[in-house]
């Protein structure tokens, strides 16, 4: 597989809310594997299941190619970050650990060449399932936070083009409007990539 399509800005499936995993069965690792390599390909470090147009709420991040030395809590042991990943979160829910948002730079593989400033909370502590339905709580913060709330984002029909100013949405409107007519697919080509 050295080319992949995602769903684009545009597409309806990227509007809709997802459904809860029910079934956590071969279906759901290999639906995990296709996004995992999809991600790769595309050289993203996240990626949600309605994105590759699967209605369920799935999502998988990896920010190893990001230089990292953050530490997180994952069942109340604090690891490095590198452990946990690649992360699957199935079923995830998240609630802010304090108040403090921090307004970074994001983008996103369905919507290529376009990039805003998005606020998001700094610290988060995170619930889900991996892929064989055991439970999870996770704490997080910087990039990985901001992550899991953009992906989180994509599960209830939110892009992150909908938080970024009026004056960022007008400056890229006709990048915008130029992907939307491409009929809302995304192609990523990865020639080098050996599965």
């Amino acid at each position: 597989m050295s080319s992949v399509q995602i769903c684009a800005y545009g597409s309806p499936a990227l509007r809709k809310k997802v459904v809860r995993v029910e079934q956590f069965d071969k279906r759901l690792q290999e639906q995990v594997d296709r996004m995992l390599q999809v991600m790769y390909i595309a050289k993203g470090i996240g990626l949600a299941a309605p994105q590759m147009e699967e209605m369920q709420q799935v999502i998988v991040i990896d920010l190893q190619m990001e230089p990292n030395s953050e530490m997180v809590a994952l069942d109340r042991k604090i690891i490095p970050l590198q452990l946990v990943q690649p992360l699957v979160l199935v079923n995830p829910s998240f609630d802010p650990v304090n108040d403090i948002l921090i307004l970074g730079e994001e983008g996103c593989l369905s919507i290529p060449d376009v990039h805003g400033h998005v606020n998001r909370y700094l610290k988060i502590f995170v619930k889900y399932q991996d892929v064989e339905g055991t439970p999870h709580e996770l704490t997080c913060e910087r990039l990985l936070a901001r992550c899991i709330q953009h992906e989180v984002d994509h599960l209830n029909g939110i892009l992150f083009v909908d938080r970024i100013s009026k004056t960022e949405r007008k400056e890229n409107a006709a990048t915008l409007k130029a992907l939307k007519a491409r009929g809302g697919i995304v192609k990523y080509e990865n020639p080098s990539f050996t599965a």
